[in-house]
């Protein structure tokens, strides 16, 4: 059975099978405005509010989590949202749709972290507008339409990574889990270098690695490895939440693992 470890490399694997995807993410990474974007987007939620990550790796890591999840779903023959209600035409615009919502997502931590999910879609507004012609260069009235759908959207997906705001799409609803699974202790280092000492801080240091894999009764199987009981805080008040509010969680299972011992599952085992 393929896992996939969340990591910054799984954007690499996708990236790789697509043009469409690598011409998307070398714009993306090329365009001054999105760069310095994520990077303020760390100095207001790591270095002024001492958050875990939220500039370039996360953005990285969270679209190739983001698109491994769509994959397991397409696999599972479960269409994208923009495919059965006709606002792209193929699965590589919903992969496009998916990698753009994900890589930009906390782009409106830049602004101020109350409310970045509402803010970080309207700034993708202008940023879609300048840079879908680069990522789909056709010309003509066919596809202006496209990249306005494809511009609502990626808007649709960032807005719901709010916590309370329920996904309306299986695009958006992977993005949102995705989000929730970068969660390893790398993240959290910078902040507890810095002097934050809390739950948040030290949960995510017990967290080891990450998994996606294909679910043993659903499409998607999420794995937790924890050193600690710590862990489980994140799992619990971050990740869980994030799935309920997805859309999607009908299609996950989780299971956070402590030391070889399953101690959290959803949906919950009954024996």
């Amino acid at each position: 059975m393929h896992i996939a470890v969340v990591s910054p490399s799984l954007l690499e694997k996708h990236v790789k099978s697509s043009p469409l995807l690598e011409r998307a993410v070398q714009v993306l990474e090329e365009d001054e405005e999105v760069q310095e974007l994520l990077r303020l987007a760390n100095v207001f939620a790591v270095h002024r509010l001492k958050y875990n990550d939220h500039g370039p790796t996360h953005a990285r890591i969270a679209a190739g989590a983001a698109l491994e999840l769509l994959d397991l779903l397409i696999d599972a023959n479960i269409m994208p949202s923009c495919i059965r209600d006709g606002t792209c035409t193929d699965l590589d615009e919903a992969r496009l749709i998916v990698l753009l919502a994900a890589y930009l997502h906390d782009i409106g931590n830049a602004v101020h972290r109350d409310k970045h999910e509402y803010t970080g879609a309207l700034l993708a507004k202008d940023i879609l507008d300048r840079l879908l012609p680069r990522i789909l260069p056709e010309r003509g009235p066919k596809y202006r339409k496209l990249h306005y759908s494809i511009r609502q959207e990626v808007m649709h997906a960032i807005y719901c990574t709010e916590p309370d705001i329920m996904c309306l799409t299986i695009e958006g609803g992977v993005v949102k889990v995705a989000d929730g699974l970068d969660m390893a202790e790398g993240r959290a280092r910078v902040p507890y270098k810095l002097g934050k000492v809390d739950i948040h801080a030290v949960s995510a240091l017990s967290i080891k690695r990450v998994e996606i894999s294909r679910g043993h009764e659903r499409p998607i199987r999420i794995t937790v490895h924890m050193e600690e009981w710590a862990g489980i805080f994140q799992v619990e008040k971050v990740l869980l939440p994030k799935i309920l509010k997805s859309g999607i969680d009908s299609y996950i299972e989780l299971v956070a693992i402590s030391r070889g011992k399953e101690v959290l599952t959803f949906p919950e085992k009954t024996y």
